[in-house]
């Protein structure tokens, strides 16, 4: 038994398949119509569904093509196809209005008669044209509101027109009955403005969605989604254009120079998560740059951190000594690296510092290795009693209170304080940072076996 592979067309192909049909009876009605009649106006419609019929063809394929998902050589999918098929469509519209207009003129200008009938059957097919026409343009109308589809809107469009030019022709004809010889060449003189009319706004949008035309409002209303991001953000550059129905935003964030990554990512998302609840359905790029006149510290270790293989930076020092402006700062990297290869980094650590301060006259950069993990436990102190008690009395006459949390420990470089304490609220981070300074000072200066105080500030209460 053999399986039969089907092929399911999407809800816009079946669309644009319904449109390629009816030009196509419209084609031959029109044609036979007009041929038996002699109506220029008729023959002129017949052209015009004959270039609707090869434009609708065009439609089909197009939008087969335009629902391709995206792949490596069209990254952002394949749906300004659309674009493509209703200006080709456009193109023809215009060249066969333009031998209509001539025929027309050259019937008009003519002293020869042109004899049209004016039988009832033309009126029947007139009125079966109408009713094809009006059913169509619906159709159409409602897959390009449904599917934001440029090429069906197209089809929607020339359907219209198609309406109009009809009701056209059957006015001409009426007139040919009344005794008025020319109405009929008048008839297809209006439908072929009409077309090219239709055809010149249709080439005009669709060329300004192929330019990337910023869509009127959207760059507003992007705007307006960003303004209500909390916290606040700065957005340099901000770019919204729309292909084949769909909107693409792209800007370029800053942050601080000496921002972490993660900060920095997470502000991208708040922006990126307001853009699609604003736009929906909208494809967002969010670039980070670091903002432009920062400050000379945050520029330093903005450049520091910029540098492949820098880790961490912290410890940054600016001194002036005689007019001479020295910066020092300690640099981890991956524990791994041999000593050449740390060297070549903080070349290029210097190397970026200067490009990003060149006020800097001098560069000190001293290495260590990244910890890779939590490490081996350590042992508990023998005499962790002692030197307990001898630091919380230290903090307790530096600060006038105990500590809020103390532990102290051993490692093979010697011993580590980590002490909490607890300041006023109000006072100032300057002012709570010398305390810190001096208490860990102090805690130092009491045992050579300290080697390391860690002091964390948080407010009383």
């Amino acid at each position: 038994m053999s399986a039969k592979t089907h092929t399911h067309e999407s809800p816009q192909q079946r669309t644009a398949l319904t449109s390629v049909a009816a030009a196509g009876f419209l084609v031959l009605l029109k044609l036979v119509a007009g041929l038996a009649s002699g109506s220029l106006g008729l023959l002129a419609e017949a052209a015009h569904s004959a270039t609707d019929f090869g434009a609708a063809l065009l439609t089909f394929f197009a939008i087969r093509v335009a629902d391709r998902p995206a792949d490596s050589g069209h990254p952002y999918g394949h749906r300004k196809a659309e674009h493509l098929a209703a200006l080709g469509e456009g193109s023809f519209l215009i060249v066969m209005s333009g031998v209509i207009i001539f025929e027309s003129i050259s019937r008009i200008t003519d002293s020869q008669a042109h004899p049209v009938e004016t039988n009832w059957w033309v009126f029947a097919v007139i009125a079966v044209v109408l009713v094809v026409d009006c059913t169509r343009t619906v159709i159409s109308w409602r897959g390009a509101r449904a599917f934001s589809s440029a090429a069906l809107g197209a089809n929607a469009l020339h359907f219209a027109s198609d309406f109009v030019g009809t009701l056209a022709v059957l006015v001409g004809l009426l007139m040919v009955r009344a005794g008025v010889a020319d109405a009929d060449s008048i008839a297809a003189l209006v439908v072929a403005v009409l077309v090219v009319g239709a055809a010149v706004t249709l080439i005009r949008s669709n060329v300004g969605s192929l330019m990337d035309q910023a869509p009127a409002g959207l760059v507003e209303l992007a705007q307006v989604a960003i303004d209500g991001v909390e916290p606040p953000v700065e957005i340099r550059r901000l770019r919204v254009r729309e292909a084949g129905g769909s909107t693409f935003v792209d800007g370029v964030l800053e942050v601080e120079a000496d921002a972490p990554v993660q900060q920095g990512h997470d502000l991208a998302d708040r922006v990126e998560a307001a853009l699609h609840k604003r736009i929906p359905g909208s494809d967002v790029t969010i670039h980070i740059e670091p903002r432009e006149g920062a400050e000379l510290r945050e520029r330093v270790t903005g450049a520091a951190l910029s540098t492949p293989d820098v880790r961490e930076v912290h410890n940054v020092r600016i001194v002036n000594v005689d007019g001479r402006a020295d910066l020092s700062l300690h640099a981890k990297l991956p524990a791994g690296q041999s000593l050449s290869d740390a060297h070549a980094v903080v070349d290029n650590i210097e190397a970026a510092i200067r490009a990003a301060a060149p006020e800097i006259d001098g560069v000190h950069v001293h290495i260590e290795p990244l910890e890779t993990g939590i490490g081996a436990p350590v042992p508990a102190l023998a005499e962790t009693a002692e030197l307990h008690t001898a630091v919380a009395r230290i903090v307790t006459d530096r600060t006038g209170s105990e500590p809020s949390q103390l532990r102290v420990y051993r490692e093979p470089r010697g011993v580590v304080a980590l002490v909490t304490i607890s300041l006023p609220g109000e006072q100032s981070l300057a002012q709570a940072h010398l305390t810190a300074t001096d208490l860990e000072a102090a805690i130092r200066e009491s045992d050579p076996q300290i080697v390391d105080v860690v002091i964390h500030t948080e407010p009383a209460g």
